[in-house]
């Protein structure tokens, strides 16, 4: 039994590099004028896409999003962008509910272009879609672990500077490199809270367990994205679960990138969060790159019996009441 058809979903952790039709994609890389690396539309697919999970390390999933932001890296492409997606979302799998988050350094052209006017766009992108469906929606922008604290802090400030126009979070992005501390963002992410901003860190999927536990307690975040490696410390999942801290879980992505090794492993893992009492959602992380959207990402789990169509809409219950996305829950009425 598939999800109630009218049961409208809630998406917190979707990139906007790996979110975007590649058709769309296309358009966008010659209507700038940037040069692909081919000609051939298909080829292009195969450049920015994860079919039959093609990928199989976490580094390498990365290297997708070269192409990805390079083809976003004006204002205009990611006005685009964020249209397209959010329009497309609520068409394709009637998603009410969407938070979308990007790093708006890595499409300003190493300094070409302004920083405001990057974020301005994706807000604009965001108001049009909202206008056209019944979605409410709410960027997220994303630090990276490999930048400078110092870079990092200007990306937290101008997310304060937008928390009236579209910005709802702060998140930091990317793999735990040798010497990389969550101590030292301690401040700068209650700067963030003190301001409004919900805040969620990637943690618990390429790093480690103890990594996870140190991001949770000193940078006391309202979200974890994956969060899969606290599986296995008691003592990590009753901290998550005691602080009230929403795990993005995003199957697919974890099996494509690695993380988690196979489906049995993943069908353990949720088994583990559900026995622990651990609140999490469901999350594609890039539809259009992993090829999987969010409704067939729920539905492949509750058919291959991992999870059940009640515990799928809990999850979705989840996902409305920890949103960051301010008046975000929608009515409805589902019958199971």
């Amino acid at each position: 039994m598939p999800l109630p058809a009218n049961l409208v979903l809630a998406e917190l952790h979707v990139h906007v590099g790996s979110a975007v039709d590649p058709a769309v994609m296309w358009s966008i890389a010659h209507t700038q004028g940037i040069k692909l690396p081919t000609k051939d539309y298909w080829e292009f697919v195969d450049l920015i896409t994860v079919p039959g999970q093609k990928v199989k390390t976490f580094d390498q999933y990365l290297q997708l999003f070269y192409m990805t932001e390079l083809i976003q890296s004006s204002p205009a492409a990611m006005e685009s962008s964020v249209y397209a997606i959010i329009g497309g979302g609520y068409r394709k799998n009637r998603i009410g509910v969407l938070e979308l988050r990007f790093n708006p350094m890595k499409r300003n052209r190493e300094g070409e272009r302004d920083l405001d006017h990057i974020i301005a766009a994706a807000a604009r992108g965001m108001e049009r879609a909202c206008m056209e469906y019944p979605v409410r929606a709410g960027l997220i922008l994303c630090l990276d672990k490999a930048f400078s604290v110092a870079t990092n802090q200007v990306i937290v400030e101008k997310a304060i500077a937008h928390r009236n126009h579209g910005v709802v979070g702060v998140d930091m992005a990317g793999p735990e490199t040798p010497g990389f501390s969550f101590r030292e963002y301690r401040d700068m992410m209650r700067m963030a809270r003190d301001a409004g901003l919900g805040v969620t860190v990637h943690a618990g999927e390429s790093g480690t367990p103890e990594a996870m536990q140190e991001c949770v307690e000193t940078l006391e975040p309202h979200r974890v994205g994956h969060g899969v490696k606290a599986v296995g410390r008691p003592e990590l999942l009753d901290m998550v679960r005691e602080r009230g801290i929403l795990l993005e879980v995003c199957p697919t992505s974890n099996l494509s990138t690695g993380v988690i090794k196979s489906p049995e492993e993943m069908a353990s893992t949720l088994g583990v969060l559900i026995e622990s009492g651990v609140r999490f959602s469901f999350n594609t992380d890039g539809p259009e790159m992993l090829c999987r959207s969010l409704r067939e990402e729920i539905d492949l789990l509750i058919e291959g019996g991992v999870i059940t169509v009640e515990q799928a809409v809990r999850c979705n219950e989840w996902a409305l009441e920890h949103t960051f996305v301010p008046g975000a829950r929608p009515r409805q009425h589902v019958q199971v």
